[in-house]
């Protein structure tokens, strides 16, 4: 039977975004992080203050438009209220008043009191959440009392830097105003990786440098350009920011894997879904990893105890796989190719599976490469049509694809089937694997291999009504998945 999990809730999703969009003016738009003003309201016994401005955390606005990046322009004064607390009961104070204390990059919690002896700090804190007494709440202010601190609130001039800053702030201080800012990417080692849109392309460098200061370990800022090469998915990429070392290392699920990440392709938000997938295979297993990339499903398999036979068209994926082996110390239990898919599934696959189907081992074939895997599902056709059928230890298929379809679930089986020459309706199950884009999902197909499609005769092909796109068409999906 289809599951077709959630598959209501996202085409509500859908719909409800494209109304959305649809009632959406331009005189409606506003900018993509609204500064809100915890002042903006008089309250009882407390006057106004400078401090009360929404602007408080906000660069100044000569920043606005800056090309390349000069820290020092960032600098302002801003007055924040603090506590004025004995030495002796500072670090409880503090503990209790956690929730209310200043939280800023670089900034002390806890400072000098310049006008008292050193038997006095002053804590200071948050402005946006403490504008007078009456701001604690009744543990804070049960706590202040049981410590003999008073509740009088002073001032403090604080000096705030381009280093206090959050990377939002800044980006947000130095975009055009009401236009879509992002801090977001994609973490590959110490790699940023990012997808900047084209009216952040003129400061890509200064975003470069602002999310390599405010990210530690990160060395190294690029920007996807465009589209994913046409024959080994590794995109084009664009340094911002930083060193240009791509030979990155990354660990996921437990696994080591190192590769050079302008040459391969590699996704880290699929990490949930090759450790969902390895979950199924069992010691001792089959595995045949048609579009394998540097391992991110052979490698855990195998050392899970599987025996696992990988290729991948690239050949930089290739070496970088057989590295990867080496260095999680399973290459014994993998053997690596470097072929086409269909290659693979009509050599090394069609010569290992006769055996396999008469042993005890369960078989599995997982075909990652979204933008073009369900067109090589067609490999399987009479792929044993010289052997005596079986029906028993049938291989089981994991096939992803990608879908811009309102109904992503039936899209892909209906595009399996049409591949396959054999209708997988109530044969299979579809799993959504992630949101890749707007109206595009990513799913995977998994089915048991059909005995009707492995065993049947030339003359006994059924032909899919739409033929696919010739085989080794240009990618045009600007995202692909290992």
């Amino acid at each position: 039977m289809t599951q077709f999990k959630h598959a209501g809730g996202r085409r509500m999703l859908r719909l409800l975004t494209r109304i959305f969009a649809a009632v959406q003016t331009p005189s409606s738009l506003k900018p993509a992080a609204v500064h809100r003003s915890f002042w903006s309201e008089a309250r009882p016994g407390f006057a106004l203050k400078p401090i009360m401005e929404p602007k408080l955390y906000r660069p100044p606005l000569e920043v606005r438009g800056m090309t390349s990046l000069d820290k020092e322009a960032f600098t302002q004064n801003i007055t924040v209220p603090a506590l004025r607390v004995p030495t002796r009961v500072l670090n409880k104070v503090v503990k209790s008043l956690k929730k209310s204390t200043i939280q800023r990059p670089g900034v002390p919690r806890v400072v000098q009191d310049k006008e008292e002896s050193s038997d006095f700090r002053l804590v200071l804190l948050d402005p946006h959440k403490v504008s007078s007494p009456s701001s604690f709440s009744e543990a804070e202010a049960e706590a202040l009392r049981s410590f003999s601190v008073a509740e009088e609130l002073h001032y403090y001039e604080l000096r705030l830097t381009y280093d206090n800053l959050k990377s939002e702030e800044v980006l947000e201080a130095v975009l055009p105003q009401g236009q879509d800012v992002t801090s977001a990417f994609s973490r590959v080692g110490h790699i940023a990786h990012m997808n900047l849109r084209d009216h952040q392309l003129p400061y890509r460098n200064l975003i470069g440098q602002v999310i390599m200061d405010k990210n530690p370990g990160v060395t190294c800022v690029v920007n996807k350009m465009n589209i994913i090469d046409s024959t080994y998915r590794n995109f084009k990429m664009e340094v911002l920011a930083g060193e240009e070392n791509m030979v990155a290392k990354v660990k996921e699920n437990g696994v080591t894997y190192e590769f050079d990440f302008s040459r391969v392709y590699w996704n880290p938000r699929l990490s949930t879904e090759h450790q969902r997938v390895v979950q199924l295979i069992k010691r001792g297993d089959a595995v045949f990893d048609v579009f394998a990339g540097v391992g991110p499903f052979a490698i855990p398999a195998a050392r899970l105890g599987a025996n696992v036979l990988a290729n991948d068209l690239n050949p930089e994926s290739y070496r970088w796989l057989q590295h990867n082996c080496k260095l999680n110390k399973v290459e014994s239990k993998v053997r690596s190719f470097n072929l086409d898919g269909r290659a693979f599934i009509q050599g090394p696959l069609k010569q290992e599976l006769p055996a396999l189907l008469k042993g005890e081992a369960s078989v599995h074939v997982v075909m990652n490469l979204p933008a073009l895997a369900l067109e090589f599902l067609d490999a399987f056709r009479g792929l044993l049509h010289q052997e005596p059928p079986c029906e028993e230890n049938l291989p089981t298929v994991y096939c992803y694809g990608f879908s811009k379809d309102d109904d992503p679930d039936t899209d892909v089986v209906q595009r399996a089937s049409r591949s396959l020459g054999f209708p997988l309706e109530n044969r299979c199950s579809v799993h959504f694997v992630r949101n890749v884009a707007p109206n595009k999902d990513m799913m995977c197909v998994r089915f048991t291999l059909p005995k009707e499609v492995l065993f049947c005769s030339d003359d006994e092909h059924t032909e899919p009504s739409e033929e696919p796109a010739p085989k080794r068409q240009k990618c045009e999906e600007s995202t692909h998945s290992t």
